[in-house]
């Protein structure tokens, strides 16, 4: 792989950012975190920041956490910006930060990065995760129980608790490695990448008893409008793991989620097996991801997305 020594990268900087996409999942989070605490360590008195949108409670047990910045009105502009596990456009609040600082660093595993959007990048599409990519970059006499938490996270997230096609034989190495530091991975586990609140698990079984199948019963799809969401007081954090849960039905290859987020808007997601490249479905609507786990944002109605969607996926399963 590609190979950078952070450490050296911040060699003077004083203040330092680290950041990663909106609406951050166990990737985006455990990658922030994981980095943050490994600079701290090795860069006693230099600011170190995290900006990004508020991560779901199911982190609160990362250490530090309550020190994320989602305000984004931090004053002045730093020597290095790290963007992590996402090009610069989905950065949000922090993408004005990437622009102003002095050196940018991108690490990332999305296809769809291409070969990154910052002065350097690190952009391994085969690694499971970016907390995978990281990991590989960090010196391991650094490496301590509070990074490998983060990093664990971050992977078993990305990967599914290493079910996902992403999974490498590396994967697993490294995931047996962090475990050694002594963390609880059975509770990480269970904690924060299965257990569901009654909310959570309302919502997922709504989704599932509204979804419909289509393209001879290969697709399906489920839909959670603005007003189903108000009715159950749900967040977007509350619908992880829906098209997971779609996907995981006997006989499709393709499953789609989406949620509104605006007046004819919708935040989709999309699950395959080996027969649809989805990564190749999102790009064409301006959106990106994983050959099997990918999204975008698109604007019509829910039977127009569909339709639009769907002619994108026939092309592949037929």
């Amino acid at each position: 792989m590609s190979r950078i020594d952070l450490l050296a990268e911040c060699a003077g900087a004083s203040r330092v950012a680290v950041s990663a996409h909106i609406r951050p999942d166990g990737d985006a989070v455990g990658s922030c975190m994981a980095l943050y605490y490994y600079l701290k360590k090795a860069m006693p008195g230099t600011e170190i920041r995290v900006l990004l949108e508020k991560p779901a409670d199911i982190f609160r047990d990362l250490k530090w956490i309550e020190c994320v910045d989602s305000s984004f009105e931090y004053a002045g502009t730093f020597d290095v910006f790290f963007a992590l596990d996402t090009a610069k456009e989905r950065l949000g609040g922090a993408e004005k930060f990437f622009e102003s600082a002095g050196k940018t660093i991108n690490i990332d595993h999305h296809i769809s990065n291409g070969a990154g959007c910052a002065d350097v990048n690190v952009v391994i599409p085969h690694a499971s995760s970016t907390s995978e990519v990281l990991y590989e970059l960090m010196e391991e006499e650094l490496l301590d129980e509070d990074i490998a938490k983060a990093l664990y996270i971050g992977i078993i997230h990305d990967c599914g608790v290493f079910q996902y096609s992403n999974t490498s034989p590396r994967t697993m190495e490294i995931g047996a490695k962090l475990i050694g530091y002594g963390l609880p991975f059975s509770k990480l586990i269970e904690e924060t990448f299965y257990q569901k609140n009654y909310v959570q698990s309302q919502i997922m079984g709504r989704a599932l008893m509204e979804s419909v199948r289509f393209m001879d019963d290969r697709c399906i799809v489920s839909c959670v409008s603005r007003k189903m969401m108000d009715f159950y007081e749900a967040k977007p954090s509350d619908l992880d793991g829906i098209v997971n849960q779609l996907r995981n039905i006997k006989g499709v290859d393709c499953a789609i989620f989406m949620y509104e987020t605006g007046t004819m808007e919708y935040k989709v997601s999309l699950r395959s097996n080996e027969c649809v490249d989805v990564s190749k479905v999102a790009a064409f609507f301006g959106g990106g991801g994983h050959m099997r786990a990918a999204g975008c944002t698109m604007n019509g109605t829910f039977h127009d997305v569909v339709n639009n969607l769907s002619r994108q996926i026939e092309e592949q399963l037929y």
